[in-house]
């Protein structure tokens, strides 16, 4: 039976993880369906995995609009008969909003971080169970499996360079809303985990990348790695909870940052 996968975003992390989750699936064919804000994206995912997956397709749209999540599932859902996994990447970084420290965050930096961060994996996760729920299990015994994205800043703080008050926050619900999902859904066959990277080389840090102390900074905070993590690490580690090598695990929040929580 092919297995469908759904993923937010299609750069970064998300593209990475499209291109790397063939090989960990064996003889199995794989469906991809992507959601993305920039239809020139996706089109460029597709164009570098078109020989590894049986099907390809996307929506494109704004997930922090209540209405789309619930399209983008059904869409998915309708085309390839089934969800098998998701896994929830799109996600924003607030500063430009207002968000920062708690005595200079803003009002509207606080709410527009959380939506994007943490209402949008909610409402994807809530219609993606209600599908699962309905569909019979895989040849593997399970309807299906959740893959939630937080942040090494939801588990270990750093207030010296990334002082944000509403994404270390909107990260660290995710982890609590998973674990709470994790322990309703496991005796329905339904696997949700979360994974948490440190400071990777995507575009939403390359602003970090450019300064020159935050650059130093990571040379000691992820000495495993000297600096920033490499998207495909994380991608690997990615493809391991969404496939069934990871089969006997849910409620987990797996930290993928270098050594970040030790330095």
């Amino acid at each position: 039976m092919a297995r469908t996968f759904l993923i937010t975003g299609a750069s970064g992390i998300a593209a990475e993880t499209a291109r790397v989750l063939p090989s960990h699936l064996g003889p199995i064919p794989g469906r991809l369906f992507l959601v993305a804000r920039h239809a020139e994206h996706c089109e460029g995912v597709a164009a570098s995995v078109r020989n590894d997956y049986e099907a390809i397709s996307w929506a494109i749209g704004d997930l922090t609009n209540p209405e789309f999540a619930c399209k983008v599932v059904q869409q998915c859902a309708a085309k390839f008969g089934r969800i098998d996994a998701l896994f929830n990447v799109a996600g924003m970084s607030g500063r430009r909003f207002g968000d920062g420290p708690l005595h200079e965050c803003s009002e509207e930096g606080w709410a527009k971080t959380l939506d994007a961060n943490l209402t949008t994996q909610y409402r994807m996760c809530r219609q993606t169970v209600r599908v699962m729920l309905a569909q019979d299990p895989a040849e593997n015994g399970q309807r299906g499996v959740i893959l939630n994205m937080s942040s090494i800043l939801g588990v270990h703080p750093e207030p010296e360079h990334f002082d944000t008050v509403a994404y270390g926050t909107s990260k660290g619900a995710i982890i609590a809303m998973s674990r709470i999902m994790a322990a309703s859904y496991a005796p329905h066959k339904i696997r949700i985990n979360v994974i948490a990277p440190g400071l990777a080389e995507t575009r939403m840090s390359a602003h970090a990348a450019s300064d020159t102390a935050i650059v130093d900074f990571m040379r000691i905070k992820q000495p495993l790695v000297s600096g920033m993590i490499s998207v495909e690490d994380i991608a690997q580690v990615s493809a391991f909870l969404l496939t069934d090598a990871s089969r006997a695990i849910t409620g987990q929040c797996l930290a993928v940052d270098g050594g970040w929580g030790l330095a």
